[in-house]
């Protein structure tokens, strides 16, 4: 393990009792892990020489070959620190952010008479930027309300006031079918417009109520100053704006400006919403999925969602209500962690939300893995001809050695994947000598006759290792079982990878590419790794019984470390004294090998 090293033992005892970041580095000098610590040395240490660690942590720490670390002031400064060396690098063994991915903004562009429109581009030129909108029909709803509430320009002419005073431009269609007001020509004060923003980024931001006042006092003074046509568009708008904020989840009056996260998890996945409130509405949702991939705190990964969510909607809320505390103190930050009112009922509705999304993405992924087993079977059905889809197969392959200890294997494989308990091992009894075609006949009559005893489940297709004769033996027994025509049965033979058929004088070769055929090998390799482990098991019981139980001085404990050293007997017999020493130590070693040489002279 590269983890006991004593250069590595030599940096972890010389770690700071700081705050930081360590890198974990593999023996290529590829950063595989990199993590935060409000003390470097204690949480290394605690971390590497945990005991109850999971297999994914295990092979972490095997891979271990060199460590690196950052200090910095704070822990704040290392959670940033840790955010963005995880973005830059991706290590294989850091969670992985699975909703990495752009996001619709409403950009309101500085130049004189602004435009705004949406755009999963942010430029930092000045320009304001409100979202990220997790939903693309949501932003585009917000469009559509601020197009129809306000004719604004969508042209990129450069309208400064002397171009305009100049008529260097002409109005262009937009403006003959009443989509735009014309400022190009002057057809609208640039004051007045700068309103029409500042009406809009109170939307944007989730003030609607002080837009809806300043639309109301403007239709007012259209009123008193007898322009009835101006004050009726103006309260159609108005009508629009209070349909759109009665659609807005409000959820108290008296709070504001307030993040609120909730946390679920699972064994590979953490899940994290984020709810906005703004002027005692919803203003904003957002859920992320964090992909674990050694074990974490949860602590640790909702100050990693925090971060991460907060920089991504560049939220500057100074309260946040979350489930537990995260491992972090965020500078200016208050967390709240509710018990009752209104607060505990926005984390309930941000629980909702989260236990709704992770629901949601397990129907995903379990569409998905079904997809792909239904294609894999489909496809089998397809090229080999099934009458139905194979979700059971079944796959047999004879072992012997010159005759020796003949045995047979029978592996299952259910929907494409093995299913080692339904494995089944078998003595061939009634066959004497190496002869593969009866001992095919007796291990298929064997398996099928007890199949139909118990009333078990039989297979959607018998897959037979070998050729026409080992296919022709088993059709015998299904014949007598009169399961034949019942069940279909193939033939895979070894050297061209062909597929027989019964009855059929040509083989049927199937596309070396094919993922049936490769999953026939598949399975064909499996039975016979499975029969030739059985078989080599039977050859070394009875061989290690009779000579090393014999070794007067040879226990149980030296006999295992033997097998296991030299695999067999044989090996064992021609070994060195050296050989022998390496493996059992010198006393016995002596015993071992006088006994085979003195017996050999």
């Amino acid at each position: 393990m590269a983890l006991y090293d004593d250069i590595l033992r030599e940096k972890i005892s010389k770690l700071p009792n700081l705050p930081g970041v360590y890198q974990y580095f593999d023996s290529l000098g590829n950063i595989i892990y990199i993590g935060k610590a409000k003390n470097l040395k204690n949480r290394v240490v605690s971390y590497l020489n945990q005991t109850n660690q999971s297999n994914k942590t295990r092979l972490l720490v095997r891979n271990i070959a060199d460590l690196r670390y950052i200090v910095v002031e704070t822990e704040q400064d290392a959670l940033l620190l840790e955010n963005n060396l995880i973005k830059k690098y991706k290590p294989r063994y850091n969670i992985l952010l699975k909703d990495d991915k752009s996001y619709p903004w409403i950009c309101i562009k500085k130049e004189p008479f602004p435009k705004v429109f949406t755009t999963r581009r942010v430029i930092r030129d000045g320009s304001e930027y409100f979202g990220p909108y997790t939903s693309a029909r949501f932003a585009n709803t917000l469009m559509t309300l601020i197009n129809n509430l306000y004719k604004l320009r969508t042209c990129n002419l450069p309208l400064t006031s002397s171009a305009i005073l100049a008529r260097k431009f002409r109005v262009c269609l937009e403006y003959h079918i009443g989509n735009c007001l014309g400022p190009c020509v002057g057809g609208i004060p640039e004051k007045e417009y700068d309103e029409y923003i500042v009406h809009i980024r109170n939307i944007l931001k989730g003030n609607v109520a002080l837009v809806i006042e300043m639309m109301t006092n403007k239709m007012n003074e259209f009123a008193t100053e007898l322009q009835f046509e101006k004050a009726n568009e103006m309260k159609e708008a108005l009508v629009a704006l209070k349909n759109y904020q009665a659609k807005s989840t409000i959820v108290s009056s008296t709070l504001n400006n307030i993040d609120v996260f909730s946390y679920l998890e699972d064994e590979h996945y953490a899940y994290v919403n984020y709810l906005r409130i703004i002027h005692g509405a919803v203003n904003q949702v957002h859920t992320i999925a964090l992909e674990k991939k050694v074990e974490e705190e949860k602590e640790a990964l909702l100050s990693f969602a925090i971060l991460e969510i907060r920089q991504l909607v560049n939220s500057h809320s100074k309260e946040i209500i979350v489930p537990f505390y995260p491992d972090i103190q965020l500078a200016g930050i208050q967390y709240v962690i509710p018990k009752i009112g209104d607060k505990k009922q926005l984390l309930e509705l941000s629980e909702r939300n989260v236990a709704y999304f992770k629901l949601d993405k397990d129907r995903q992924r379990s569409i998905v893995k079904e997809d792909s087993k239904f294609n894999l079977l489909k496809t089998i059905k397809t090229e080999l001809k099934l009458p139905t889809l194979p979700h059971r197969m079944e796959c047999f392959d004879n072992s012997n050695t010159q005759g020796t200890n003949p045995v047979a294997s029978c592996v299952v494989f259910i929907d494409g994947k093995p299913a080692k308990r339904e494995y089944r091992k078998f003595h061939v009894k009634t066959v004497t000598g190496p002869d593969d075609f009866a001992s095919m006949e007796e291990i298929i009559f064997r398996r099928y006759s007890r199949v139909l005893d118990e009333g078990k489940e039989l297979p959607d297709l018998i897959i037979i290792d070998g050729g026409k004769g080992q296919l022709h033996s088993a059709v015998n027994s299904l014949k007598k079982l009169n399961l034949y025509g019942k069940i279909p049965i193939i033939g895979l033979a070894k050297r061209m990878e062909e597929v027989f058929y019964p009855g059929d004088k040509d083989p049927y070769l199937l596309a070396k590419n094919s993922v049936s055929l490769k999953t026939l090998m598949h399975i064909r390799d499996e039975a016979h790794r499975f029969g030739i482990t059985f078989h080599r098991q039977l050859r070394e019981k009875p061989l290690t019984k009779s000579v090393l139980n014999e070794i007067k001085g040879i226990g149980v404990k030296s006999e295992r470390q033997l097998i296991v050293h030299f695999k067999s007997v044989e090996n064992i017999k021609t070994a060195s004294l050296a050989e022998l020493i390496a493996a059992i130590g010198m006393a016995k070693a002596r015993i071992v090998y006088d006994y085979f040489h003195s017996s050999a002279e």
